[in-house]
């Protein structure tokens, strides 16, 4: 069976991509409407078309740099001679994840806005299929990424499994690094453009964000695409491989062997089968309330889940009958999940009393909303840490981690794996709200009628809960892997020099350690949240611009210069996006440099522990702020365009680096830094502590 299940694995992920295909020319068959919406549909694909080249310019000098530190590394016996190769595999597809998402998402959003002129349930199914596209090519490349490495070392190269995964472990550097600057390059595309469209548009001229008279606003609706759906399918496809390679490496820690090994990537392959059996759930009626409308993607999901949880634990009894308890660890993380995508609507939908009470709060003013909206990120931290500690604990004793410490670990793993399992439609139910947000503002440029509008909106605001939920799914998930691949560094150290470690945390390299790691977040997000800053206030001077000097621009009887400002963006995020990213890279190298590799571990723990409590806290946030504003836009609290509605557009620009471009990008942050820790650890042990730690 050993034998069998590779080569299934594989041909799973093959099913995957061929079944994203199939929908990616189905969608592609749909008529994009009039005239004028596939005109508007054609210049957001081709700016977001150009800003990826660019983009992909720009990192391939990164990916060139590293390529070659990484053989220089592989020829001194430091790394093995296929990690260079996979460094560049990795990057690569999960650089294609994010283009073919993109490129679906901004065939779809025309698409979307045609078939809402037809009625709700036409438009949520086209923009919930090319969702489909993005959460079916992120598993497919990631699952056939690992399994093809996987084939090739057992098969032909004929390595043991131990070496396979000490290799393979290192090969999510790639994914990471390039996720790092696909989130941070496209979100800080997408809000600064955003920030610019709604504090000059909405605030000062009073027009609709998406009204044409807005220069910004071609940019606003590129940067949905960049940085919801091209940087976010990148971020998932690093954590789904993440968190299969890390408790493949901890199944050989705990003695598992094979089997071991091959039981994550044999549930992530069911778990691609049973999203592409759910999909076909998703539907709803005419006039459906956003509960409504929740309820018919959690019918997705939720029968995802059912499935995957019956065919994980078939798997297990077939594959490991004397490990049953690790079903269990499975369910813990499959439960967490859900428990958190459920808590994160709770504090970001509309639909519930913290988002509404958020939108009364608009009533006194813009500086009140910013502050109960902090407040309302802060406190949804709670239970998120509360269910990943309860996942933990469960996870760690269901895989009998009273008598095998190191089994438990790789219960803990499992908890991941299992949380990810179904990421093929939870992340379709994410994209498919950028493709929503894009379709309202198609109709609201093109000129559609009143009801078109009013369902894109409510789509739109669905789509706000669902990205807000992927995002905390997202983060749950980067907690448990980022905790395996901690112990996968210290089972590394170890394998050379067993004496390296000293944990106490009394140990002064572990504490300082400690320290900076908590720190990290902290800055990344200063960096990031700054970087917008930095660009939004160069969209804010240019549409200003062109208000004032473009005669008849706001009168309607003259055209606005979008190209500007989507280059404005498009250069300033590339310029900004490196900084942050290299703090990423370079933390781990300098700290293992300085402090040893005890000082490293401390590193990891902060940054896991504070950027988990940050990330949920800045994602809900963002989450509500931008949820309340809708809330106001939809009639209550005195509508659109009153003093509410201006002070909620205010706490909206503040939430929108928080919820799309720094909390997302923390997640990231914490595995990078664990998985180049682990790619240094052989150079940190040998030279790192400057010879005092």
């Amino acid at each position: 069976m050993e034998n069998f299940i590779p080569f299934f694995v594989l041909l799973t992920a093959i099913l995957a991509l061929l079944f994203a295909t199939y929908k990616f020319f189905a969608v592609r068959k749909l008529p994009e409407g009039t005239e004028q919406m596939a005109s508007i549909s054609a210049k957001i694909r081709s700016g977001a078309m150009a800003y990826l080249k660019r983009q992909y310019k720009t990192v391939g000098i990164f990916f060139a740099v590293m390529f070659v530190l990484l053989v220089i590394l592989a020829t001194f016996g430091f790394l093995s001679p296929f990690v260079p190769v996979a460094f560049l595999t990795g990057g690569f597809f999960s650089g294609l994840s994010g283009f073919i998402g993109m490129k679906i998402a901004t065939y779809a959003n025309s698409r979307t806005a045609n078939g809402a002129m037809k009625g709700l349930n036409q438009g949520l199914k086209i923009a919930f299929s090319s969702g489909t596209v993005m959460g079916m090519t992120v598993v497919g490349l990631g699952l056939f990424d690992i399994s093809l490495w996987f084939v090739l070392l057992k098969f032909v190269f004929k390595l043991p499994i131990d070496e396979i995964m000490s290799a393979m472990i290192m090969f999510g550097m790639g994914a990471s690094s390039m996720a790092l600057f696909a989130r941070v390059g496209g979100g800080i595309f997408t809000k600064a453009a955003d920030v610019g469209a709604d504090l000059v548009g909405k605030v000062e001229a009073g027009i609709p964000e998406d009204d044409p008279r807005n220069p910004a606003c071609i940019a606003d609706n590129v940067g949905d695409n960049v940085g919801d759906v091209a940087g976010m399918g990148a971020d998932l496809y690093e954590s789904y491989v993440g968190s299969i390679l890390s408790c493949g490496a901890l199944a050989i820690a705990a003695g598992l062997g094979i089997n071991g090994v091959l039981l994550p990537m044999l549930i992530a392959a069911l778990g691609i089968i049973s999203s592409i059996v759910s999909s076909f759930f998703v539907s709803t009626k005419e006039g459906a309330t956003q509960k409504m409308l929740l309820g018919s993607l959690r019918k997705g999901t939720y029968t995802a889940a059912v499935i995957s949880a019956i065919a994980s634990f078939i798997t297990i009894k077939l594959l490991m009958p004397q490990n049953i308890g690790l079903f269990g660890s499975v369910m813990s993380g499959l439960i967490a999940g859900v428990l958190i995508g459920y808590f994160t609507e709770y504090y970001t939908s509309d639909s519930y009393k913290p988002t509404q009470k958020l939108s009364e709060s608009s009533e006194t003013g813009a500086a009140t909303i910013i502050i109960d909206g902090i407040a309302l990120g802060m406190k949804s931290t709670a239970i998120p840490v509360i269910v990943v500690g309860i996942s933990i604990i469960l996870s760690f004793f269901f895989a009998d981690g009273i008598n095998s410490f190191k089994s438990g670990l790789y219960g803990v793993g499992l908890s991941a794996v299992g949380m990810l399992a179904t990421l093929g439609i939870t992340l379709a139910t994410d994209a498919y709200g950028p493709v929503a947000d894009n379709a309202g503002g198609i109709a609201e440029m093109s000129g559609l009628p009143e009801e078109v509008r009013e369902r894109t909106d409510a789509l739109d605001s669905l789509g706000n809960t669902t990205a807000a939920t992927g995002k905390g799914f997202a983060i749950g998930s980067a907690a448990l892997t980022a905790l395996a691949l901690i112990v996968s560094y210290t089972d590394a150290v170890e394998k050379i020099n067993p004496a390296a470690l000293n944990l106490n945390i009394t140990n002064p390299a572990t504490l300082i350690g400690l320290f900076v790691g908590a720190m990290l977040p902290f800055l990344f997000s200063a960096m990031t949240m700054q970087a917008v800053g930095r660009a939004a206030h160069k969209i804010v001077v240019e549409v200003r611009r062109q208000f004032r000097e473009i005669a008849g621009l706001l009168d309607g009887n003259a055209d606005a210069d979008y190209e500007t400002c989507v280059d404005i963006c498009t250069k300033s995020s590339l310029k900004e996006m490196i900084a942050p990213a290299s703090l990423g890279v370079l933390s781990p190298i300098i700290v293992g440099l300085v402090l040893g590799c005890n000082g490293v571990v401390g590193m990891l723990a902060g940054a896991l522990v504070s950027g988990f409590a940050l990330a949920v806290m800045m994602s809900n946030s963002g989450g509500a702020w931008d949820n309340a504003k809708k809330y106001i836009e939809a009639g209550h609290s005195n509508g659109k365009g009153s003093e509410n509605h201006k002070a909620a557009v205010v706490g909206d620009t503040v939430g929108d680096p928080f919820k799309d471009t720094s909390g997302p990008s923390v997640n990231i942050l914490i595995k990078l830094l664990s998985i180049v820790s682990i790619v240094f650890a052989s150079v940190v042990v040998t030279y790192g502590g400057l010879g005092i730690f």
